[in-house]
């Protein structure tokens, strides 16, 4: 049975505006609390944005879902100090970039990529040049990070093959985490959270909304 049309989004990326510029202030004044009550809102006000738009109705919109649920948790974690916390934070984003590469790769990604070999050797360029000279300060952190940077990379890659919207996500997403990864490896510089931040929340939107986009219109890609 038909439920209706989905219900306005206006509300929900409204809420995602203010989660965010309330995040951002947050992190840009060092103000923890702040940070706790807007960061775990992000991805659940997402979600709501995705399900008021119809994203149950097309295809991989309960993939997509889950992925958001799984940064939801990831979030959380990396809200916590300790190589635990921070442990549990990076196995969700994979479950989540998991979530995102599957549901890439069923929308043709990778025919897409086979037609641009060359950016194969750019990802991993990219990772390489990030890993190679950090590798000793990374430590124990250092082969857990390589295999998450994997994903990380392949799902940006795909994200590229598919739309400039989805790949603008991916590359944003792959610089907000490589940060994330210089200040494990001891590196910082003054406003390294606050860009780790905007380049993730804005990351996550454009891959949900160049999802919607390119679902509801799959000729709208390259």
């Amino acid at each position: 049975m038909d439920g209706g049309p989905p219900l306005s989004p206006v509300l929900p990326l409204a809420g995602y505006a203010l989660l965010t510029a309330g995040n951002l202030v947050g992190v840009g004044f060092d103000l923890p609390a702040v940070e706790w009550a807007t960061k775990p809102l992000l991805m659940p006000m997402l979600a709501v944005l995705l399900l008021t738009s119809g994203g149950l109705r097309l295809r991989h919109g309960v993939t997509m879902v889950t992925g958001l649920a799984a940064a939801t948790v990831a979030d959380v974690a990396l809200l916590i100090e300790g190589d635990t916390a921070f442990l549990v934070g990076m196995g969700f984003f994979l479950v989540m970039q998991v979530c995102y590469i599957t549901v890439f790769l069923r929308m043709g990604a990778w025919n897409r990529i086979r037609r641009f070999p060359w950016l194969v050797s750019v990802f991993a360029l990219v990772l390489a040049a990030f890993l190679v000279p950090l590798w000793n300060q990374l430590g124990d952190m250092a082969v857990p990070i390589a295999g998450y940077g994997t994903a990380l990379a392949t799902m940006a890659m795909f994200a590229v093959g598919l739309s400039n919207r989805l790949g603008l996500g991916g590359v944003l997403f792959l610089i907000s985490d490589l940060l994330i990864g210089v200040g494990v490896a001891g590196v910082d510089f003054t406003g390294r959270g606050l860009i780790i931040m905007a380049t993730y929340i804005a990351a996550q939107y454009l891959i949900v909304s160049g999802w919607l986009t390119l679902s509801r219109h799959p000729g709208t890609g390259h």
